[in-house]
């Protein structure tokens, strides 16, 4: 089982603390100081896109994320001796056909999404494709985007899970505090400043579905395929003035965002329907004892 693969008589939940508390410190200090200072995120990119160009901050985005997934996997190695396989799946090898099955099933639901709203509210967006800035856009997407949506798994579905699980004895308690953490972590997002509060249900939801993934399939190549296709497709496809990745897309929506269709289709209809499909692909069963039972632990 997927928790359990972390487990040895080494070790030693103290030596995972590091690397969460400092991501989730440093979160708590960046929101603390837009809160207090009342900076308007918006209004900050907006003026850094215009002296730096938006593939440079586009990058600047995303590099920590990446120098924090390369700190966590080093981590994980050489200090928690635990293999990066034993991290991501509990097979003997990860299954890349999953991760792929995944993005292209995510993938293609959401570019249709996108096509669909720009067919029937042709007004809300503006055709934003310029071919140099979108290649380029493109190419750093491809590298980079997939390594930032696999360091958010490998610390939630992959490192938070596995040493909660372990501590707790519980897969309850890791799906639960996981999801609330990746919601939290959400929370500075220009988004959550333009719609409110209430989208943190998203992000909350979201890392539910991913964790249920991970603990029935006993392994995060489903969650990786997922969130990859959602932020990398997302990028490419559109953008506007008050989201987190603001890029040279091929469309910038333009209308007023409002709490609705965004949030609960996906949260009530379209991640149900994924449970169903991978569920029936990779023939999941014993939903109560993988998602609720408690771990027994043997030592090796």
């Amino acid at each position: 089982m997927f928790i359990e693969k972390a487990y040895t008589k080494n070790f030693d939940f103290i030596k995972y603390l590091p690397i969460p508390l400092v991501l989730l410190g440093l979160m708590a200090l960046n929101y603390v100081v837009i809160v207090v200072m009342n900076i308007d995120v918006e209004d900050v990119l907006r003026q850094e896109i215009a002296k730096k160009g938006t593939n440079q901050v586009f990058i600047e985005t995303l590099m920590p994320m990446i120098i924090l997934l390369i700190a966590l996997l080093v981590w994980v190695k050489y200090v928690n001796k635990q293999s990066i396989t034993s991290l991501t799946t509990a097979r003997d090898k990860v299954d890349w056909s999953r991760v792929w099955f995944s993005f292209a099933v995510w993938g293609g639901i959401t570019a249709g999404f996108i096509g669909l709203a720009y067919v029937t509210n042709p007004d809300n967006f503006v055709l934003n494709f310029n071919l140099v800035p979108f290649a380029t856009l493109a190419i750093i997407a491809m590298i980079m985007v997939p390594m930032q949506t696999s360091f958010e798994e490998y610390l939630f579905r992959g490192y938070l899970m596995q040493g909660i699980g372990i501590v707790t004895k519980s897969r309850l308690i890791p799906l639960i505090t996981t999801s609330l953490l990746f919601g939290v972590m959400h929370i500075a997002n220009p988004e959550i400043e333009k719609i409110g509060y209430i989208l943190l249900f998203y992000y909350i939801g979201t890392g539910l579905f991913l964790g249920i993934i991970t603990l029935m399939d006993d392994g995060i190549e489903l969650a990786l395929g997922f969130h990859a296709a959602n932020n990398l497709i997302s990028a490419l496809l559109v953008t506007s003035d008050w989201t987190a990745f603001q890029t040279d897309s091929v469309l910038k929506d333009v209308s007023e965002p409002s709490v609705g269709f965004d949030i609960f289709v996906p949260l009530l209809i379209l991640y149900p329907i994924l449970l169903f499909i991978f569920s029936r692909k990779y023939g999941w069963s014993g939903w109560k004892s993988r998602l609720t039972g408690r771990i027994k632990l043997t030592q090796e």
